[in-house]
């Protein structure tokens, strides 16, 4: 029996995560009175052999009974029932940007402003975060890649990491993200771009890749960044963070930054995060 408990920031991508679930065969329930679910977890776990994963939204609408919800966990726990909390989180911007591109009204903020009662609802779910199992940021995951995460840990039942590490390749020319964590210039190695049979391609392709780690720096500064990342990464966890963007740029973002980027996923892979790699000029 699974029985997982989906919540989080309105906006976050609840509603998305309920469907990619119910689609892999659990059982969903969304917005059931918090004074129920023991009597749904008897129902379920119990007396119906034919559910075998159950997944149960809950979420700020629940008003005052959301405070009942710490006391309704405990018994479930006494009682014995296996849940897992899925807390799903967003940074702020995030979310006043995708409640203004779908006009609607968030649940807190009534006629006051939207980050107003996104932070209000923050404060008010802290206790349910505090218990999450698991603590996924949706603020830059494309809806496939919030499904590959979700049918890995529920579905594939494999290993969930707390903290993702995004390692975005990016030119210096088009403007630094603006939501990188850490900075790094790989404007200093050799620039394929200068080798006619190099410069229409990327650093996706195998013969770029090798010329830009032919120059000796190139491994050297790779083992160095590895080196810092390892070292930093523990302290952004115990400071609360979950997630970190790691910018590499060049100057097009085409074929050097790329590189880097591709290279430092691979050797990161080997620790125990969660890793993506983006190329957001690679197509400019």
């Amino acid at each position: 029996m699974r029985f997982v408990v989906v919540t989080g920031m309105s906006g976050a991508g609840k509603s998305s995560v309920l469907k990619m679930l119910e689609d892999a065969g659990y059982f969903c329930v969304d917005n059931l009175p918090i004074p129920l679910i023991p009597t749904f977890a008897r129902l379920t776990v119990r007396e119906s052999e034919n559910i075998t994963k159950i997944a149960l939204g809950m979420d700020i609408r629940s008003g005052q009974a959301l405070a009942g919800a710490e006391q309704v966990f405990l018994e479930l726990k006494k009682e014995g029932y296996p849940y897992e909390i899925l807390f799903l989180e967003c940074e702020t911007p995030v979310l006043v940007k995708r409640f203004k591109e779908t006009r609607r009204t968030h649940p807190l903020s009534g006629t006051d402003r939207v980050d107003k009662g996104i932070e209000e609802e923050r404060r008010r779910l802290a206790f349910l975060k505090s218990k999450a199992d698991c603590i996924l940021d949706t603020s830059h995951l494309l809806i496939r890649e919030l499904k590959n995460q979700i049918d890995h840990i529920f579905v594939e039942n494999g290993t969930y990491h707390n903290f993702f590490v995004t390692i975005l390749s990016f030119g210096f020319k088009h403007g630094i993200p603006a939501d990188a964590d850490l900075v790094f210039d790989v404007r200093f190695l050799k620039n394929p771009y200068y080798v006619p049979e190099l410069k229409n391609l990327t650093g996706q392709e195998q013969e770029v890749r090798d010329y830009v780690l032919s120059s000796p720096m190139a491994p050297a500064f790779l083992d160095k960044l590895e080196e810092l990342l390892l070292f930093l990464i523990p302290g952004y966890i115990e400071e609360g963070k979950n997630q970190l963007v790691v910018a590499v740029g060049c100057t097009g973002g085409k074929h050097r930054s790329v590189t880097v980027a591709y290279e430092l996923g691979k050797r990161l892979k080997k620790a125990e995060y969660g890793i993506k790699t983006d190329h957001r000029d690679i197509s400019r």
